[in-house]
Formats: C-alpha cells, sequence, structure tokens
C-alpha cells in the first residue's frame, strides 16, 4: 500500500525539467575525513555518453569530461589541470538578467575549457571571469577549487557574477556549500533542481561523521535514492518499479566526477579526479591524474565509435533499468535490477569491487613519493585498473 502511495504522489510531482541540469558540492577541507577539499559535480545532461580528454593549453594541461560526439573537444564539462585548478558548473536558470537579450548561449563548456587552460588559482578564475569577452553566453554556477586552499561558486550571467566562498562562515557556516540548478542571488523561486537540492541537503546534514570522503559522496549521494518530498528512500523500500523523479540520479545523469585537492604545501598534482562515466549507479569509479598526462586508461577514452568503452557498458545497464521507450515510458525504472532484497542488484554488486579501487588507490598514492610519482607509474597503475574493470563488467554483466 506504501509503495503504490508513494508512485501516486511521484506521479503529482512529475514535471518537465530542462535536461542540461546538474547536482553539486563544494567541500572544504575542515569537513573532510584528510583535510583535503573536495568539490562534487553529478552530471545530468541529454547527452548519454561521455569521455575523458588530455590536453596541453596554453598554460596548463588538464583532464576533462566532454560529451563522446564532441570530436574536437572543444566543450570540457569538469575538469582539472597541472596547477591543480579544478572547475564545473551546473545550469542556473534564473541569472539572466530580464533585459538581457543575447543569443548566444550554451557556451559554459567552452568557458571551462578555457579556465582550465590559464586558471592555476580562485582568483584567478575571478580575473578570467572580469576580461574575458562580453557576453559570454552563459547562466551558470561554477564551481572552483585550488591547489592554495581557495574554494568558491560563482553564479554567472552573460556579464556579472556573484561569488560563494565556501571558506568564509558566513556563506558556508557547515563549510560545505551545495547548488543545483538555480543561483542564490537569481530570481526567486525560478530555476531548477530546488528538490534535488533538499535531497542532497538532508544527505549531508545527516551523514553521521560528517567527515566527508569521495566514496561517501560517490556512494551516498550520487547513488541515493532518497527523495525530499516523500520523505521516503528508494534503498529501504525496494519496490520493483518506481517513477524516476526528482531523485538525484536520473535517466539523464551521465556522470559523477569528485575532485579531490590538496593540502596546503602538498604537490598540486595530486590532485585526483574520482570519475564515474555513464549512469553513476551502473558505474565504477577510476581515478585519475593529470600527471598521468596522455596515457589514460583505454576504457576512459576514446574508442571506435567516439564513446569510452566503460561508458558503453554503463549505459547498456541503465538501458536495462530503463525498459519502456513508448510513451512516457523512460520515466519508469526498474529499480529492483539496481537494489534488492536479495543483494545481486547492480549497485550491490559493484560496491565491493569499487570499495577495493579506492583502498588500492589510496595505498598506491601513499606509496609514490616524489621520485616515484611520474607519467610512467601512472601509466601502469592504469593499466592494472583497466584490466580490473574490465574482468569486473565481463563477470559481472557479460559486457
Amino acid at each position: 500500500m506504501k509503495n503504490i502511495i508513494t508512485i501516486i504522489l511521484i506521479m503529482m510531482l512529475v514535471v518537465v525539467e530542462k535536461s542540461a541540469a546538474c547536482t553539486s558540492a563544494i567541500i572544504t577541507g575542515k569537513a573532510t575525513a584528510d583535510g583535503r577539499p573536495l568539490m562534487w559535480k553529478h552530471r545530468d545532461t541529454g547527452t548519454e555518453n561521455n569521455r575523458m580528454v588530455y590536453a596541453k593549453g596554453a598554460k596548463y594541461s588538464y583532464i576533462g569530461l566532454t560529451n563522446s560526439d564532441d570530436i574536437k573537444n572543444e566543450e570540457i564539462w569538469a575538469g582539472t589541470n597541472s596547477a591543480g585548478f579544478c572547475i564545473m558548473n551546473t545550469a542556473s536558470y534564473n541569472m539572466k538578467d530580464v533585459n538581457d537579450e543575447t543569443k548566444i548561449k550554451d557556451r559554459e563548456g567552452i568557458i571551462m575549457r578555457m579556465a582550465l587552460e590559464c586558471c592555476a588559482t580562485v582568483h584567478d578564475f575571478e580575473y578570467f571571469l572580469d576580461t574575458v569577452a562580453k557576453p559570454m553566453g552563459i547562466e551558470a554556477n561554477f564551481g572552483v577549487i585550488d591547489a592554495q586552499g581557495g574554494a568558491a561558486y560563482y553564479e554567472t550571467n552573460n556579464f556579472t557574477y556573484i561569488k560563494y566562498d565556501a571558506n568564509n562562515p558566513e556563506t558556508a557556516p557547515n563549510n560545505y556549500i551545495i547548488r543545483t540548478n538555480y543561483s542564490c542571488s537569481g530570481g526567486d523561486d525560478k530555476g531548477m533542481g530546488y528538490i534535488r537540492y533538499e535531497n542532497a541537503k538532508y544527505l549531508f546534514e545527516n551523514h553521521e561523521s560528517q567527515k566527508f570522503t569521495p566514496e561517501w559522496i560517490l556512494s551516498s549521494a550520487s547513488r541515493s535514492y532518497y527523495h525530499s518530498v516523500l520523505n521516503d528512500d528508494l534503498r529501504t523500500l525496494m519496490p520493483e518499479f518506481a517513477i524516476d523523479q526528482d531523485y538525484i540520479p536520473r535517466n539523464s545523469t551521465s556522470a559523477a566526477i569528485i575532485f579531490q585537492g590538496v593540502r596546503q604545501g602538498e604537490p598540486s598534482e595530486r590532485t585526483t579526479m574520482w570519475t564515474a562515466v555513464g549512469f553513476p549507479p551502473c558505474s565504477i569509479v577510476v581515478p585519475l591524474w593529470v600527471k598521468g598526462g596522455e596515457q589514460m586508461p583505454e576504457i576512459m577514452t576514446i574508442s571506435d565509435n567516439n564513446n569510452s568503452p566503460l561508458c558503453d557498458k554503463v549505459v547498456a545497464l541503465k538501458h536495462n533499468v530503463f525498459p519502456i521507450e513508448r510513451g512516457n515510458g523512460a520515466k519508469y525504472m526498474n529499480f529492483s535490477l539496481l537494489y534488492n532484497k536479495n543483494g545481486n542488484g547492480i549497485i550491490q554488486k559493484i560496491a565491493p569491487y569499487e570499495k577495493q579501487i579506492f583502498e588500492e588507490t589510496y595505498k598506491q598514492i601513499n606509496e609514490w613519493n616524489s621520485t616515484s610519482w611520474n607519467a610512467e607509474s601512472i601509466s601502469n597503475y592504469y593499466k592494472y585498473l583497466n584490466a580490473k574493470i574490465v574482468k569486473i563488467y565481463g563477470d559481472l554483466f557479460e559486457l
């Protein structure tokens, strides 16, 4: 009976939401388990397939997430560079001035690529926003962290921005800031993602230790099925089918990224980009570093069909979770394939292997010293991870 009521209530909430959306957070080192800042981007987009790229910019090299059909890698949707500068965004739908008649738009990916090429710090990014040609063709909340302890959101439109400093206790009393698809400095009650914001806020506030880790964010936020309006969690209810509406992971989710920065004084090249391409409930994390250069894991980069091989496997699983294609069928997910009482859902199967990857990677990072921290050693570790993940998806899912 409770499941039926839940489904009815969700149907009442169904609205048309723009496909370019995200849930995100910046967490300073004061609220993390190891004192290193974290920045999370849970990406929603109309583009299902994405991959990782490495490039040498005019000033800094960088790695970043791009759409698979972006053959020239012109847009980066989350990335980090050789200076330890990290950037991501969430689309905002309430920042554009009412009198702004600018026609160009959707240039956020281009802006982020440009920033990765030339910015080392939060202050550099401010200068970049101040001096880049206007109108910028953007309406977004940009999140940035750097290797000097800088951490901030910039709620930005075509001409101006408002900064929210994560190190300011007035702005971030709990040492973190959450953003979805509206800007706090924008128009009241406009924009998107209000329910997802409340979902994330609840999860963060009720995190038992209040010391955040990349593992917790990926497993407990990017794979959360808590709904703040219904005050229910599908991972507790365990229905067979459910309506996909206003959860953090959605049919439109294409990646989850957690940037793990460095403590002040640590080499910026130790910045880690924990990356789960495709649909996070069906994906597995892969750590990446700019220091590794062009030799990224093959499963994360371009293949013959321009997609990431891992993303192809993940999307194939996602299509099983969303099996109905006719009419409004894409709103219905077979949740029991993800999580069930028998303990053999996709999330449940992947979890122990992902835990191994986190543990092995932390051990490897601690073992690498200033001499062994180089492209060759990182490349060797990538090859190990690549083979391991190929075997995981072959053994578990015959993919």
